[in-house]
């Protein structure tokens, strides 16, 4: 049975298979540029080989845009170099350059020098920004005016230059040295006075970002202020490029990604490995280190051995005790990270974090350990026991809490990323507090319990 999508596209996939040129291309370009890609990245090579024949560089570029950039370098092998150059010169330079950092030095090299010269040199100017940048994400294609022109001589730079513009719905306003001076809505700009100056009608307290700042921040000022497009400017507030919303949100839809493969200690989740020798070659190293820091736990367990010979019942509590500690830990953990990540952590002071992190970890401490007191009193017929167990969940509890919200904090004052305090590994540090304060107070209250 057909599934509706195939149903949707079947006339268009015919038209290609029947070799149609004009059919196929009727219907094709009838297509929404979405719809368009979700065709062209189900069909086998060979039919898409067909597409390269029988669409331009220009419109290709239009659907090139839309696919996941892990999924690019495949198509882009596919096409002849002549065709995908010109592809490549016709698509947004900020398009084109995630897809071209993508690649080896070599093919990069061979795409831009038989690539047109005034694309490839836009391309060049873009490269060279570190990635994950402001200036790494800003496309050069806007539109810009001055402020002493009149708003019917901005109004005919607005026709002129629109068509190759990434979006028109705000102008941004330059001075004689092309220094950023202000921000003009498209809707401002068609209901003022033909003759009104620019300068009168433009709203010069405008916000920008430098380009050399994190990506992140870019996503969150948008965010804040609910722009389509950010304007980006050097030390001296030159006008270098514009971040456009589209941009943002591939960037949260790729730290989300990010901090999600940190949080399960996993070293990129971008696509799914098919291949089981690159899956674990992912995920290896961290799983190296978290072995190395179990065998910590486990060597602080044999140094209690004389306490486990004395009170083998201490073992059964151990895995109720740590799990807690770890459940505890990467429960923080969640709520450190996103609090940075959204900005909420910056408006809080330490010491108000501390104090509510503790509290948590009291309150929640002390609950579970109520419970597994009379628990344990009640299986083993132990107060002592109990009060063990229940007391070691407390305070493991408390720090579990502490350590999972502190942790991540701590890394981000260092400007290492947060997410790198990964739920595996927070996990691991608290099974060794645990036992240390488990064993610890089980040998100091030793004579109680046998």
């Amino acid at each position: 049975m057909e599934s509706e999508e195939e149903f949707e596209f079947q006339p268009v996939i015919d038209a290609l298979e029947r070799e149609d040129i004009d059919q196929f291309r009727e219907q094709f370009l009838d297509m929404h540029p979405y719809d368009q890609t979700r065709l062209f990245t189900d069909l086998e090579e060979e039919l898409r080989m067909r597409i390269y024949r029988y669409l331009s560089p220009e419109e290709m570029a239009e659907i090139f845009e839309k696919i996941e950039i892990e999924d690019t370098k495949d198509y882009l092998f596919e096409m002849q170099p002549f065709y995908a150059a010109e592809m490549l010169g016709e698509m947004y330079a900020d398009d084109a350059v995630d897809v071209l950092n993508d690649l080896e030095a070599e093919q990069l090299a061979s795409y831009l020098t038989i690539m047109d010269d005034e694309a490839a040199q836009e391309i060049k100017d873009l490269l060279h920004y570190e990635e994950k940048t402001a200036g790494s994400i800003m496309t050069t294609e806007f539109v810009s005016i001055r402020a002493h022109q009149t708003v019917i001589e901005a109004m005919q730079i607005l026709r002129k230059e629109a068509p190759d513009a990434e979006t028109i719905y705000y102008v941004f306003v330059v001075d004689e040295h092309k220094k950023l001076a202000g921000v003009i809505s498209l809707r401002d700009l068609i209901i003022a006075e033909e003759t009104t100056l620019v300068s009168d009608v433009m709203n010069d307290r405008v916000v920008s970002i430098s380009v050399g700042e994190d990506q992140e921040e870019a996503a969150r000022m948008m965010k804040d202020y609910d722009f389509l497009a950010l304007p980006v400017v050097d030390f001296q507030n030159h006008l270098l490029g514009i971040i456009t919303v589209d941009d943002i949100v591939d960037v949260i839809d790729e730290e989300a990604s990010e901090d999600y493969s940190k949080l399960a200690a996993v070293s990129d989740m971008d696509s799914a490995d098919r291949n089981p020798l690159q899956a674990a070659k992912r995920r290896l190293p961290w799983l190296v280190i978290l072995l190395f820091l179990g065998t910590i736990t486990a060597s602080l367990i044999g140094q209690f051995e004389d306490t486990l010979n004395q009170v083998a019942i201490l073992a059964v509590f151990i895995p109720l005790i740590a799990g807690m500690a770890g459940n505890t830990g990467t429960q923080a953990l969640a709520v450190a990270v996103r609090g940075i990540a959204t900005g909420d952590t910056d408006k809080e002071n330490l010491r108000s974090l501390i104090l509510r992190e503790a509290g948590t970890g009291l309150i929640t401490g002390t609950t579970c350990g109520i419970v597994i007191t009379i628990i344990v009193y009640l299986w083993q017929s132990s107060i002592y026991l109990g009060l063990l167990v229940g007391v070691s969940i407390l305070f493991t509890l408390v720090v579990a809490t502490l350590a999972g919200a502190l942790i991540p904090l701590f890394m981000h004052k260092l400007k290492i990323d947060p997410a790198v305090a990964s739920g595996p590994f927070i996990t691991t540090i608290n099974d060794i507090i645990s036992v240390l304060i488990y064993f610890g107070m089980a040998t100091a209250l030793m004579q109680y319990l046998v």
